[in-house]
C-alpha cells in the first residue's frame, strides 16, 4: 500500500516540475538557480548618480571620503555637543524608532518560527458514551503535527523579506537620529543667531534714543519741525517691536529644543547663557555622490524596502503551486485510566498530502500582478529617494558656499553704513544735521546689520544640512546607546542569520 501510494506522491511532484517547464511561472533553471524557490530574486535596484557634484572645482569643496562622523563638533561650541548627547539618549519620536526595531525583529523570529511544522498540538480528553444500555469510559490523549514542506520558498522567502524589513527599520531609527541632531543644532543656532540679532539692535537703540531726545530738545527750542522727530519716533518703536518678534524666535527655538531632548517645554535662558554665532571652516568635505548609496540611511532603507517586496512576489508565486505537507498524528486511546499508556493503547497515522488552489479565477495570478507593481513602486521610490539625497547636498552646499560672499558683502555695507552714521553724529553735535537723513542711515545700518548676522547664521545652517543631507551622525548611537537602544541590547536574538547590521545599535556595522 505504501509503495503505491509513495509512487503517486512522486508523480504528484513531477507534474508540478511540469508545470515549472511550462513556464507557468519560474522555469525549473531559475528555480535551481534561485535556491529551489520560485519567483526573483533581489538585486540591487539601478539609481542615478552623477559622478562629480556641480561645485566640485571649488577649492573650498573636498572630495575625500571623511566626512566627519560627528560634524557638529565642527561649530566647537561644547553645550551643544551636551545637547546632542542628551536628544540623542531621551528623544522620544527617536525611542519610537527603536521600539520599530524590536517590532521587527520579533516577526522576523515569527517568521523564522514558520519555517518549522507550523502545527504542533497534544490534546486529551474524557468522555462517558453510552448505547444501547451499554456505557463505556474513553480516554484519550495525543499529538498533531502538520509540517508543509517549503518546496517553493514560501516560508524562505518570508524570513527574507523579515529580515529585509528588520534592516530597514535600524536604517529608519539611523534616518531619525540623523534628522534630530540636524533639528537639534538649527534650533541652537537659531538661538545663538537671534541674540546676536537683539545684541546689535540694542546697539542700535541706544543711539536712536539718545539721538531722539536731542531732536526733542531741538523741536522744544524751535530750532527743527516736528515732521523729523516723528520720524525719530516711529523707526525707534519699529526697532523695539522687531526686538520683541526676536524675542518670540528665541523662546520658540528653546521649546522646540526642549521637546527633542525629551523634556517639557521650560525656560532655557540661563542655562544657555548668551554666546556668538559659531563660527565654522570655510571649506567642507563632501566625498562623491555615489557615496550617499552607503552612507545616507534613507537610502539604505529604500533598498531594504526593494528587498521586501521582491520577496513578497515570490510569496505570492507560490500559491499558484500546490502546498505539499507531512501530517501525522500520535497518541493513546483507552476505556481504562490505567491502561492508556500501554502498547495496546497506542494509536497513529503519518503520511504525505497536497493541497492545490485550483479554479481560483484568477486571483492568484493578479496577486501576483498586484505584488509585481508594489515592487516597481518601492524600486521607483528607491531611485527618487537617491534623487532627493543628490538635491539636498546640492542645494545645501550652494547655500553654504554663496552665503560666505553675502556675509562678506554685508560685512562691508554695514562697515561702510557705520561710517556714515559716526560722521552723521559728529554733524548732531554742532547742530549741521537733517534728522530726516540721519534717520535713513541709521535705519540702513540697522538693516545691514541684522542682514549680516542672519547671513552669518545660514552658513552655519547650510553647513548644518550638508552633513544632514550626506547621512551624518548616526553613529553616535554606536557609542553611547540610549535606553530604547539598551532594550534592544538585551532582547533575545532571532533564530535566524542576523543581517550585518544589527538591532543592537552599540555594534559597528
Amino acid at each position: 500500500m505504501y509503495p503505491k501510494y509513495g509512487s503517486g506522491f512522486v508523480r504528484l511532484l513531477m507534474l508540478a516540475t511540469s508545470l515549472l517547464a511550462c513556464g507557468a511561472c519560474t522555469s525549473p533553471r531559475e528555480y535551481l538557480r534561485n535556491g529551489f524557490k520560485v519567483g526573483p530574486n533581489f538585486t540591487p535596484p539601478m539609481a542615478q548618480v552623477e559622478e562629480h557634484w556641480i561645485d566640485q572645482a571649488d577649492v573650498r569643496v573636498r572630495d575625500q571620503s571623511d566626512v566627519p562622523l560627528y560634524w557638529w563638533t565642527l561649530l566647537h561650541d561644547p553645550m551643544l555637543d551636551g545637547l546632542v548627547q542628551q536628544a540623542a539618549n531621551q528623544n522620544l519620536t527617536l525611542a519610537q524608532a527603536g521600539y520599530r526595531i524590536l517590532q521587527a525583529r520579533a516577526q522576523l523570529g515569527i517568521a523564522v518560527g514558520s519555517f518549522f511544522p507550523q502545527q504542533q498540538d497534544t490534546s486529551g480528553s474524557y468522555q462517558r458514551l453510552g448505547a444501547g444500555g451499554d456505557f463505556f469510559n474513553q480516554w484519550a490523549q495525543g499529538f498533531t503535527l502538520a509540517w508543509e514542506l517549503d518546496f517553493w520558498g514560501r516560508y524562505r522567502r518570508a524570513i527574507l523579506a523579515s529580515d529585509a524589513q528588520l534592516g530597514a527599520s535600524i536604517a529608519n531609527y539611523d534616518d531619525v537620529l540623523v534628522t534630530l541632531l540636524g533639528d537639534v543644532a538649527n534650533n541652537y543656532v537659531a538661538i545663538r543667531v537671534n541674540q546676536e540679532r537683539i545684541r546689535l539692535l540694542d546697539n542700535n537703540l541706544a543711539i536712536q534714543g539718545s539721538v531722539l531726545t536731542i531732536g526733542e530738545q531741538r523741536l522744544a527750542a524751535g530750532r527743527i519741525t516736528s515732521v523729523d522727530v516723528d520720524q525719530l519716533r516711529s523707526n525707534l518703536a519699529q526697532n523695539k517691536g522687531q526686538r520683541e518678534q526676536l524675542y518670540i524666535n528665541i523662546r520658540q527655538a528653546a521649546n522646540r529644543l526642549c521637546i527633542l531632548l525629551g523634556e517639557p517645554p521650560r525656560d532655557l535662558d540661563e542655562e544657555l547663557g548668551k554666546q556668538p554665532i559659531p563660527i565654522v571652516a570655510k571649506d567642507v568635505a563632501v566625498g562623491i555622490p555615489a557615496d550617499l548609496l552607503r552612507r545616507r540611511p534613507d537610502v539604505r532603507r529604500a533598498e531594504l524596502q526593494v528587498g521586501a517586496q521582491t520577496e513578497r512576489v515570490g510569496i505570492a508565486m507560490t500559491d499558484l503551486y500546490p502546498a505539499i505537507s507531512i501530517r501525522g498524528t500520535m497518541g493513546y486511546q483507552s476505556r481504562d485510566l490505567s491502561q492508556l499508556f500501554t502498547s495496546d493503547s497506542f494509536v497513529g497515522t503519518i503520511g504525505p498530502s497536497f493541497r492545490w488552489n485550483v479554479l481560483n479565477y484568477g486571483r492568484l495570478i493578479n496577486n501576483v500582478r498586484f505584488e509585481d507593481a508594489a515592487l516597481q513602486e518601492t524600486i521607483a521610490a528607491y531611485q527618487q529617494t537617491v534623487l532627493t539625497a543628490n538635491g539636498e547636498v546640492e542645494n545645501a552646499m550652494v547655500a553654504f558656499l554663496r552665503a560666505q560672499r553675502r556675509a562678506q558683502l554685508y560685512d562691508e555695507s554695514a562697515v561702510a553704513a557705520a561710517n556714515a552714521v559716526t560722521v552723521m553724529q559728529q554733524q548732531l553735535q554742532v547742530g549741521q544735521i537733517d534728522f530726516n537723513q540721519y534717520a535713513t542711515i541709521q535705519q540702513n545700518l540697522i538693516q545691514v546689520q541684522d542682514l549680516g548676522a542672519q547671513t552669518r547664521g545660514e552658513i552655519v545652517y547650510a553647513l548644518i544640512q550638508i552633513y544632514r543631507a550626506l547621512g551624518g551622525g548616526w553613529e553616535i548611537a554606536r557609542g553611547t546607546p540610549g535606553p530604547v537602544i539598551g532594550a534592544i541590547s538585551d532582547a533575545a536574538p532571532a533564530p535566524a542569520e542576523e543581517p550585518e547590521a544589527v538591532p543592537t545599535v552599540p555594534a559597528d556595522r
